[in-house]
């Protein structure tokens, strides 16, 4: 033994935490930990702007279900993160971001990329941030941090490490590496919360299951097992699709999807929301989605959630996964006789969205319909493959048509709305998941953000299959503008000709622009078939608007 680097300390506990790769951009103020990766073998995969490395944490850690770990320099490198760990504070991302910081010693010297307190601008955005500042200290913190990122609910943390405590030497005999460095566990429902929960769903004539974010993988066959043994129809946020397959015939669909459900006898009498975070996705206390007058069971591992947009009918405190376990255990014991008629309706709602929806595929002699654009990714794709959708309108459209098997498959915005973290998502999920396909649906504007994390997936070797939706304008802001003031009001929203293809080609990924919807399905498939980061560019019609996007505006 002898003296050890704070760098060295750092990767060690995270090694010891089952961390096998982090995300980032070199910068001085971490280069112990570089260093230490390389002698310990870790990869690093290196993006080409710090917000791209912290959407890849976060896609790998959505993708994977695991931690994510993202380094990022002082200053700008630091300043550059922060819209992805705010969008991991919203969503929910168990990521731990390690920053850079001038050295202790060098405290109100004006020294380089010092000045500015990064803790401070980190803690209202994070579950816990923490500036270390003893060397000997940082793998009982990375430990502590690790463990607070996966606690439910899940979310970001800081480690702010200045220079000279990262470089630090401290003698090797003297440190005390933690023995339990992550923990994966979360509080069961109680037993009177889950009697009263199965009561309350047998007496119910058209319960719905509404599962939300706070839902992990895991839980997926707890939840068939719940759905199927009272007939119930299953629907899900955008980060919950897949727990419940979308073949099954009792998913309806996305929650937007509970607005078809009108008429007499047509929507829920009663809701059993798994980890759903009620607002934005389920259309605030609009009534569209949930009924005003269907009583709520809400479970969540926060209490501070429940109650906070819609009144509940029940409140039970507990992991959502635990309580759907819970909960499909005592429905099979219940012996309940499955509905037949509610979940008829429910799939004659989704026959007749599809049904209206058949015109817009079937034109032809125009520009693409991007239905259509998306239609075609649905039948191209595997059903192993993770789908990535980012762009206010893009992901909207891929909403309509994309089917996913498996759970943490269908990655897209949440709550910040953070357009421009598509190839950043997609570069975590493809290293979470090097034997899947990976596909990136990204708007024109979109992918201008971090378009040259292409090079990332070249250098990298990462066979992202990129499709740009172009139809030359920040379509939802024009969209908003054009109902909102007036089409002779569209200012700042439109965008040129410009050709990602070739963007994306001169970074060494494979490309092609289509213009024809029959081109399109060829081109999706050629493209993963070559085994290379592929950009597709495909011009779409922009008069078209999504129509969950024109709930949402229409709110």
């Amino acid at each position: 033994m002898g003296q050890i680097s704070g760098g060295e300390l750092l990767v060690r506990t995270l090694k010891q935490a089952g961390v096998d790769r982090l995300f980032g951009l070199h910068g001085a103020h971490v280069d112990p930990i570089f260093q230490a990766c390389l002698d310990h073998s870790i990869p690093i995969i290196d993006t080409r702007h710090e917000v791209a490395a912290g959407h890849a944490a976060e896609g790998y850690a959505r993708a994977g279900d695991r931690l994510g770990v993202a380094v990022i320099t002082a200053g700008p490198g630091f300043t550059n993160v922060v819209t992805s760990i705010a969008n991991a504070f919203l969503d929910r991302t168990p990521i731990l971001y390690i920053s850079g910081a001038a050295g202790l010693g060098q405290a109100q010297t004006n020294t380089l990329q010092a000045g500015i307190d990064q803790p401070s601008i980190a803690r209202p955005i994070t579950k816990w941030t923490h500036q270390i500042q003893v060397t000997a200290d940082i793998p009982r913190l990375v430990a502590q941090a690790i463990r607070t990122a996966l606690a439910g609910p899940r979310g970001p943390v800081l480690l702010d490490i200045p220079m000279d405590v990262l470089g630090g030497q401290v003698d090797e005999a003297t440190v005390v590496m933690p023995e339990t460095v992550a923990t994966d566990s979360g509080p069961a429902p109680a037993k009177k919360a889950v009697a009263e929960t199965i009561a309350r769903l047998g007496k119910a004539e058209r319960p719905a299951i509404m599962l939300g974010s706070g839902l992990r993988p895991n839980a997926a066959e707890a939840v068939r097992r719940l759905a199927e043994a009272g007939g119930i129809p299953v629907f899900s946020d955008f980060a919950a699709h897949g727990l419940l397959p979308s073949d099954h015939p009792l998913y309806g669909g996305t929650f937007h999807k509970m607005a078809d459900l009108e008429g007499p006898g047509g929507r829920p009498d009663l809701i059993l929301a798994l980890g759903v975070r009620f607002g934005l996705f389920t259309l605030g206390t609009t009534g569209l989605v949930v009924p005003k007058d269907a009583p709520i069971i809400h479970v969540e591992i926060d209490p501070v959630e429940i109650g906070k947009v819609l009144p509940v009918a029940l409140a039970v405190v507990a992991d959502p996964g635990a309580a759907a376990a819970a909960l499909a255990d005592a429905a099979t014991k219940a012996g309940w006789t499955p509905r037949e008629t509610w979940p008829a309706r429910v799939a004659a709602a989704k026959a007749a969205r599809r049904a209206g929806q058949q015109a817009d595929l079937d034109r032809v002699g125009q520009l693409i319909h991007p239905l259509q654009a998306v239609a075609a990714i649905a039948n191209a794709i595997k059903t192993e493959t993770i789908v990535v959708g980012d762009g206010a309108e893009a992901y909207h459209w891929l909403n309509e048509t994309i089917r996913q098997v498996r759970p943490a498959s269908y990655l897209t915005h949440g709550f910040l709305g953070a357009v421009g973290f598509g190839l950043g998502l997609a570069i975590g999920a493809q290293a979470a998941h090097p034997g899947r396909p990976v596909l990136c649906l990204v708007g024109d504007g979109a992918v201008g953000f971090t378009i040259a994390e292409f090079d990332t997936m070249v250098r990298h070797n990462l066979p992202i299959v990129v499709l740009v939706m172009n139809n030359r304008s920040w379509a939802a802001s024009q969209h908003f503008q054009e109902l909102a003031v007036g089409p002779n009001r569209v200012t700042g929203t439109r965008l040129g000709d410009a050709r990602y293809h070739e963007v994306a080609a001169g970074f060494g990924c494979g490309s092609a622009h289509v213009t024809r919807i029959d081109e399109l399905e060829p081109a999706i498939r050629d493209a993963f078939a070559s085994g290379r980061p592929w950009c597709l560019n495909v011009e779409i019609d922009l008069a078209p608007i999504p129509p969950e996007l024109y709930l949402l505006m229409k709110r």
